[in-house]
Formats: C-alpha cells, structure tokens, sequence
C-alpha cells in the first residue's frame, strides 16, 4: 500500500468517528431529553479528543512527506492537499484544549436553550465568556501557524482561501447600496395590499406540507429525515442526512422555508462525490458554497414565482379549511417578497439579511481579534442595529446578541458564509439562464434540469477545487457581488 493510500484510509477511519459524533449531535439538538446534557457533553468531548489523536499520530508527518514524493495523478494531488489541509488545521492545536473547547462550547449552548427565552444574558455571559476565552487560544495558535491575523485563521476553517481584508471590501461595498435600496422597497410594498396567514396550522400539517415540497426538491428520503429543534439545521452524513426546522403553529410562512433551504444543504451533501466519500476531498468545498445550495434552493429557486405558485397550491391543500385568499399565488408571492426590518436573523427577509450578517462579522472578528471583550457585545449589537436597521436592542437580549447558536459553539469565522452563499447563488441562477429555461422548468413540476446543473458544476467537485477555481468554472469568472445586487433590484424594485 502506497503513503497515499495509507492517508486516505486512515482519513476514512477519522470519518466514521465524525460519523458518529454528526449523529450524536443531531440527536443532542433534536432528540435528547435535557437530563442527558452532561453525560453527553462528556461523551462527546472524549470523542472529539480521540478523533484529534487519530488527526495527529506521528507518523502522519513521515506518510505526508512520501506520498508528495510519490508519482500520483493530478487528482490525487488535489486529494492528498486537502488531506494535508485537514491534518494541518488540527495537528496545531493540543488535546486539551480541543477536549476543554467541547465541553465549555456544550455547555453554553445547552444552557442558552433557557436562557434565550429568559432574557437572561448575564447567565448567559459566565458561560459564554469561557468559549470566548478557548476560541482566542485556539484563534492565537493557528495564527502563530499561519502567519494570519487570529480572525482570518478562524475564518480559513470555514472559508479557506478567503480575508477578512477582502470581506470588508465586499461588505463595505454592500452597505453603500443596501440601506437605500430597502427603504425604496419599503416604500413601494407600503401600498400593497396582504392577506397575512392567521389561525391555527398544525405542526402535523406543517410538517405533511414540508414533506411534500421536499419530494418536489428531490430529497432521498432513503439517505435522510426530517425533524424538530430549538434551532433549524443540516447535520449527519451524505448518507444519513437530518435536517430540522422549528414549527409556529400560528404562522407556518417560516418554518416552510426553512425546509426549502436545510434541504438545499442536504441535496449538496447527497449529491457529494461518492468516490471521495469519507475524505477531505469528498467534503463541501467550504461553508459559503454549502450556504449557496441553501440560498439557491430559498431564495434563487424557493422565491420565484413559478416555485411560489406550486408552494401556494400545496399549503392551499393543506390548509383547506383557512381562508383561500391566504393562497392565492399572488399573495403568497408578496409574502414571501415582503420587506421588514426586524430583529431576528433567521426570520430576516432576502434584502434586509445581508445587514444581520455584516453586523455579526465584524463583532466576531474585533472579538476575536482582541479589539474588544465580550462584555462589549451588547451594546456593540445596539449600535450596529440602530446604524444598519434602525432598530434598538437595548436590554433585548433574546432578540439581540442572544438570538444565534452559533457563538454559543464557539463558531468564530462562520457568519460570512451567509452572505457569501447568496452572493455565489445569483451568480449560478444568472449563468444556468443562459442555458436551462428555469422558470419553464420548475413550472413543470420536474425541477432535474437545474439539480443536475448543480450536480455537474457543484456537488461533483467536492472539495477538489479551490474556491476560485470551482466557481469559475462553473460560472466564467470568480465572486463577482454585481449579480446580487442585480438579483435584488430587479426582484424588488423590476
């Protein structure tokens, strides 16, 4: 057996060890009664400090040094950087800091839960300041490793390749249009008429409807599920994919797209390469492409007109005995368009979201940068509300600083990905226009022609290509932001 043979099995093992651990945190989220929060946070930490021995054997570094001196194919050189990439983002960092990082991140977390809801923010701040205290040592150490500033080293676990140097660049650019173009949209939708969903939609009926619009987005219900949480998201494997959402029996508009784009996460991991499974290179290529699949399939796809119309006749059946006019495809479509500055992120509309994120990004990456404290963040999320959304969360903590998970898992470099995901997504909806009549396409009901565009130019790389070169080649050019500012316009304004 080859050095790079040895690598790639061995990376097969860490995975299936990953494996285990996606599954017990999907259950942690979903299933899990809350007694049972200690003992797994134990349990889970051991795991993690197992799966960072087996990242860090020493004779990794003999393998490393000759499978590049091996005669390999031009592919397997791109599979063996991205195991040399994986090995190297965990071979920096001790183990106990990794095993004092999952416990103080579990922790957190599960007591956010209560929290949240309770407002309670200095609770929540004795938790939180010991994740931010592990997140700067782990941040300290990869930039020591990397020669990057803390932040742009957190940022590469999620975003490889990308700055925050270039990110402020690109925000920057975004909040010079962004404010004038939500106050002319608000303008415009303030003499639309809206018939707003109101009554009692069942979970059970929301959950048979999202079933429904999930068969329509192709899911392989043979490879994955659909649950509740605290908090929507994708886990598990390609293989066992779990996605959840969160169901408010009083208005059902949100939770339904929220399935829409945790599917579009786990249509991405069902369509990864199959022949890279279990390493590196058979990976999402990072956090902002695994966002585009879910925006795509939300925003580019989910808000259109011939997809609203299908989503409105489905809810309309099951729904029947609501008012008709809720789904009327008309109205679906302004409820669904409808422009609000508000608090929360994840309910955030299409126009206002990118200002959610801009306001994260640049409290994490001060934060993690040293530029200020965590006690900062309040009042830091105050300001930043009032700037960009004219909005106060002063002593609103639940709704403010409190509202995400992320922090709370001591997820430093994450939010980016975000609105890079739908900056990537107006630029593949652009480009397969020149060659899939989309509209003509989902309003068939058969919507293969755009899943097997994506499957040729996005899930079948893997994690082979940089992300430059993966959206150039699908697209013709690298991140270009002019299509979502476009998208936006004409979707709003056209």
């Amino acid at each position: 057996m080859s050095a790079f043979e040895k690598l790639v099995k061995h990376a097969k093992k860490i995975d299936n060890f990953q494996h285990l651990g996606a599954i017990c945190g999907w259950d942690m989220a979903a299933m899990m009664p809350s007694g049972g929060s200690q003992a797994r946070a134990e349990a889970m930490a051991e795991l993690n400090v197992h799966i960072h021995h087996l990242n860090t054997k020493p004779e990794l570094t003999d393998l490393f040094a000759e499978a590049e001196a091996e005669n390999l194919s031009e592919q397997q050189k791109w599979e063996l950087r991205e195991l040399k990439r994986s090995w190297q983002n965990a071979n920096v960092l001790p183990a106990d800091l990794v095993e004092a990082a999952s416990l103080a991140n579990a922790k957190c977390e599960h007591a956010w839960r209560s929290q949240r809801p309770d407002n309670d923010w200095q609770g929540f701040e004795k938790n939180f300041r010991e994740v931010v205290k592990l997140s700067r040592e782990e941040a300290q150490i990869r930039a020591e490793a990397t020669g990057q500033t803390p932040y742009d080293a957190m940022l590469g676990l999620y975003e490889p390749g990308t700055s925050s140097a270039s990110l402020d660049t690109l925000f920057d650019d975004v909040k010079t249009w962004l404010p004038k173009l939500v106050d002319d949209v608000l303008e415009k939708q303030k003499s639309e008429s809206l018939v707003i969903p109101q009554g009692n939609f069942s979970t059970t009926s929301q959950k048979a409807l999202g079933l429904d619009v999930m068969k329509l987005l192709q899911f392989n219900f043979d490879n994955g599920r659909l649950d509740q949480s605290v908090h929507p998201f994708c886990g598990g494997v390609p293989t066992d994919v779990r996605i959840t959402t969160r169901y408010d029996e009083s208005d059902f508009a949100q939770s339904l797209m929220g399935i829409v784009h945790e599917t579009g996460h786990a249509r991405y991991e069902q369509g990864l390469p199959k022949s890279l499974a279990g390493t590196p290179a058979g990976t999402a290529r990072s956090m902002g492409i695994h966002e585009s699949q879910s925006l795509f399939f939300e925003m580019q796809v989910g808000r259109s007109a011939p997809f609203i119309a299908r989503l409105a006749d489905l809810a309309g059946k099951h729904f029947a005995e609501h008012d008709a006019a809720i789904f009327d495809k008309d109205n679906f479509q302004k409820l669904y368009t409808r422009v609000k500055k508000d608090y929360i992120r994840v309910d955030a509309d299409e126009l206002t979201y990118p200002a959610h994120v801009i306001l994260r990004y640049e409290i994490e990456r001060d934060l993690i940068n040293g530029v200020i404290e965590h006690t900062d963040i309040p009042e830091l999320w105050d300001q930043k509300m009032q700037a960009y959304l004219g909005l106060t969360t002063k002593g609103n903590y639940k709704n403010g600083c409190m509202q995400d998970i992320h922090w709370t898992d001591g997820a430093f470099g994450y939010f980016p990905s975000y609105t890079l995901g739908a900056m990537y997504a107006a630029q593949y909806m652009a480009v397969m226009k020149q060659t899939v009549d989309v509209e003509s396409v989902i309003a068939s009901g058969d919507l293969s022609p755009i899943f097997q565009w994506l499957e040729q130019n996005i899930w079948s790389k893997g994690s082979l290509l940089s992300t430059d070169d993966l959206i150039t080649q699908a697209t013709g050019e690298t991140l270009n932001a002019a299509f979502f500012k476009e998208h936006l316009t004409n979707r709003y304004l056209g």
